[in-house]
């Protein structure tokens, strides 16, 4: 496993990272303990959460697995959507902020979170708000980073500058992306390179689409059967054209579909440290063993020739060629 720096930040952070959705969720406490082993081993030193992830469960099991040696590994979490029926459990209010980060900090079993990421952008509160209480947060010794997900590049602008305004940083970047869900390189991957954020993307295997596995239908207990989301995400034809020609491609290569994929979101120059997730040891290896993947130039362009490339920022080709 080798190491990037994160953003403009002084620490470095391993090529893969893990996503912890599936804690409580797919994965019970045992096979969870044997996922962030298994991870450990293979020398990725970030773990992700979030609040909503299995009603708050995810952060149980993973605060319970770092005891010990807190200090080695980064640990985010991130704050944004619904953790009960009130009208103010939802949002980035400072009131919710505060409420919401007091609340992982003890299902963590810690006192402070390396990244601290506003899980989506709120129409309905003004981001200094937010950023003035994340400032605060800060200050206190309860987070180190502050991170976006899931912004568009403008509300990720507009949160820049206003931090800076504050004197607070913006450091990491967490948007989906994979190959067929490739909006955010029009701007966001640009802009990330252009303010030196660290790049964690989400979703490289496009909820396990890019492994092939629906290509013959979809089981009851698939996440693409359970959760409507999903389905919406992926639903277009052409995504099931395109990866079946993907997973031609790297059967042809001599890479699993799903190491394949995970590599090529890594060579994105942009991308510093892919999400990776599993339920089992099994996904967890494949997923593990992109990072073994050297990722030529002329396999990315093939790669990428199988899905459409998203429209360029502005109309001006000539001026961006």
């Amino acid at each position: 496993m080798h190491y990037k720096r994160m953003g403009r930040t002084g620490i470095d952070v391993a090529a893969l990272s893990f996503g912890t959705m599936t804690f409580g969720d797919g994965a019970d406490k045992d096979m969870s303990a044997k996922l962030y082993a298994r991870c450990r081993d293979a020398g990725v030193n970030l773990f992700d959460t979030a609040d909503v992830y299995a009603n708050g469960e995810s952060e149980r099991i993973l605060g319970d697995l770092v005891k010990g040696h807190r200090d080695e590994i980064i640990l985010a979490t991130k704050a944004f959507y619904p953790t009960g029926d009130g009208p103010n459990c939802r949002g980035l209010s400072r009131r919710h902020l505060f409420k919401s980060i007091d609340a992982s900090l003890t299902r963590l079993n810690t006192d402070r979170v390396d990244i601290y990421y506003l899980h989506a952008f709120d129409q309905r509160t003004p981001i200094e708000e937010s950023l003035q209480a994340l400032k605060d947060l800060q200050a206190q010794g309860k987070l180190l980073y502050v991170g976006i997900s899931n912004f568009a590049a403008w509300q990720a602008m507009k949160a820049i500058m206003a931090a800076e305004r504050i004197g607070l940083s913006v450091h990491c970047l967490q948007p989906m992306y994979n190959l067929v869900k490739r909006q955010s390189e029009s701007e966001l991957l640009p802009m990330a390179q252009d303010q030196d954020l660290a790049v964690m993307p989400y979703g490289p295997l496009a909820g396990g689409v890019l492994t092939g596995k629906y290509l013959s239908g979809t089981p009851d207990d698939a996440r693409l059967c359970k959760q409507a989301a999903y389905r919406d995400r992926y639903r277009d034809s052409w995504v099931g054209q395109a990866t079946a020609r993907f997973v031609e491609a790297a059967n042809e290569m001599g890479f699993h579909p799903a190491s394949l994929a995970i590599a090529w979101v890594m060579s994105n120059p942009a991308i510093s440290s892919p999400l990776i997730g599993a339920r089992t040891l099994n996904q967890l290896q494949l997923a593990l063993k992109a990072s073994k993947i050297e990722m030529t130039p002329e396999m990315r362009s093939r790669l990428s020739a199988l899905t459409p490339a998203p429209a360029l920022a502005t109309d001006r080709r000539e001026e961006q060629d």
